[in-house]
């Protein structure tokens, strides 16, 4: 079983580029903070790199600004290449397969978005 859950946050504006067939793909690396703090007691983060494929890489490149927050589900992918200097380099990445946005860098504690209020409804109104 091959199977990642990340939340991160984005590190940059994600690139968007399409192959010579034709099929969209983007990158970008996800900033995924670790669950213990330092010797500093400071969170550290681990860097990810992340690429998507067709429909969700669309999405990735238009809804996602560096900073913002993300879910996504996907799996590890490694693969290697011949560098120009004739050395062999290694990538290791996460294929997303899934995708949720979570949270906008722009979004403060203090935000509308954060701030709504429910309006209670009664029983009555319930369509069940």
């Amino acid at each position: 079983m091959n199977k990642v859950i990340l939340i991160g946050r984005v590190t940059k504006d994600t690139e968007l580029t399409t192959t010579t067939n034709g099929v969209n793909v983007a990158k970008n690396t996800l900033a995924v903070n670790r669950k213990f703090k330092n010797a500093n007691g400071e969170y550290e983060a681990d860097f990810i790199n992340i690429i998507a494929w067709r429909n969700l890489a669309e999405l990735l490149h238009k809804y996602t600004k560096k900073g913002d927050r993300v879910g996504i589900v996907g799996s590890i992918q490694t693969r290697s290449y011949d560098a120009p200097d004739g050395s062999k380099r290694y990538i290791t990445e996460i294929v997303v397969d899934e995708l949720e946005f979570l949270e906008s860098k722009n979004v403060t504690k203090d935000s509308p978005e954060n701030n709504a209020k429910l309006e209670p409804i009664s029983d009555d109104d319930l369509p069940f």
